[in-house]
């Protein structure tokens, strides 16, 4: 037998809520094995990111390179890269190894305020990195930033969805309606293989356990790739599964800040 495997590439979260942490707890309760390689080491905890200090790019090359070489990957998460050098070093060595199933989640800012990507590195981003994409998950202010939109409603989320897909090559997007203000959240789903668009709803859940969501929900859309399923069913699954984790995170009380989601909430 083999492992649907998944490779995270990602900074790692000292407080175990997201990034790399929160990447294996939900590659693994997804079913898959997870494989990562780290970009930077944050001091962090649920009261936010206090410093960030990052991998030497031979180290993250030669991570990505061990696992890509020798286990392999099904689906690739990509979260946390901070500069330029970092986005070209895994844009690289992820075509070097032809990695595919890639899904993209655009980190720039923390839950708590903090930059986690320098100015220079979103134009890099743009440039080289996306478009080797089969999906990208970003927030609204993420989304904005992309597509250099403002978005106030629910309803201009089909529209910018499909804008970012065209101004990346063809990604399919999950446009994530948490920043939003609506009791009802709306994400929306544009898969780009297909041209059509699938609406992921669900009720919002009033809780400060939201640090990592983006992080989860992304690696349970990456191991659901790499479990085969269609690019919707996957949507779906991600969906899902980040719903339940929240929902069943609302029940602790861990640290003094934003707490994590219930990784494990099915078992």
């Amino acid at each position: 037998m083999e492992y649907n495997k998944v490779l995270t590439i990602a900074g790692s979260d000292s407080g175990g809520g997201a990034g790399i942490q929160a990447d294996i707890k939900a590659i693994s309760a997804m079913g898959c094995f997870a494989a990562s390689a780290i970009t930077a080491i944050t001091v962090q905890n649920t009261l936010g990111v206090e410093a960030v200090h990052p991998v030497p790019i031979g180290i993250l090359e030669g991570q990505i390179d061990a696992v890509l070489s020798d286990i392999g990957a099904d689906a690739v998460k990509i979260g946390m890269l901070h500069s330029s050098e970092v986005v070209r070093a895994v844009a690289a060595r992820l075509c070097a190894h032809g990695a595919k199933n890639i899904v993209l989640d655009p980190v720039m800012v923390s839950t708590s305020g903090h930059r986690l990507m320098e100015e220079s590195a979103i134009d890099t981003l743009k440039a080289e990195l996306i478009p080797l994409a089969r999906v990208i998950t970003p927030n609204i202010p993420e989304a904005e930033i992309l597509a250099d939109v403002k978005i106030e409603r629910n309803g201009e989320l089909p529209a910018v969805a499909r804008l970012l897909s065209q101004r990346f090559g063809g990604v399919s997007v999950l446009l994530k309606a948490g920043h939003l203000t609506e009791e009802q959240l709306v994400d929306i789903f544009y898969n780009a293989e297909s041209d059509t668009t699938i609406e992921l709803p669900s009720v919002r859940i009033h809780t400060p356990n939201t640090h990592g969501t983006g992080c989860t929900l992304s690696s349970a859309f990456a191991a659901a790739l790499a479990k085969e399923l269609t690019l919707d069913d996957a949507a779906r699954a991600a969906k899902e599964y980040i719903n339940g984790a929240i929902i069943s995170g609302a029940r602790y009380t861990i640290g003094h800040g934003h707490g994590p989601v219930d990784h494990f909430f099915r078992n």
